[in-house]
């Protein structure tokens, strides 16, 4: 599965916000996933299988327990590919952030 269809996922995201602050257990994950995307435990683990067969995240086990972290390499290999589109939208980016600037300095002024 190409990274852009596992990252096109909201819960798929949503499981890798949370490994972003914490190795977590399965068990936890499932009930935040639930919470808040209203899906059963079987679908979960669905998702977490595909965080780890596609190299997202990694689990290891923890005595009937499966603690999940998040794997650094595949996120770092897809903003490998966006820098080439950064490049070209970044000097907008940062004129923008000076004419902001500009106007805050004008209004304070005032």
């Amino acid at each position: 599965m190409h990274a852009f269809d596992v990252l096109g996922d909201p819960v798929r995201r949503r499981i890798l916000e949370l490994l972003a602050d914490d190795d977590l257990t399965s068990g936890d994950i499932v009930q935040v996933i639930q919470a808040e995307f209203a899906i059963s435990q079987p679908a979960v683990s669905q998702h977490l299988r595909v965080l780890r067969e596609s190299g997202f995240a990694t689990a290891t086990p923890d005595g009937a327990r499966r603690v999940y972290s998040l794997e650094a390499q595949s996120l770092r290999e897809v903003d490998a590919w966006l820098a080439r589109f950064r490049t070209r939208f970044e000097p907008q980016l940062e004129a923008l952030a000076t004419e902001v600037a500009r106007g805050t300095r004008g209004r304070r002024s005032r």
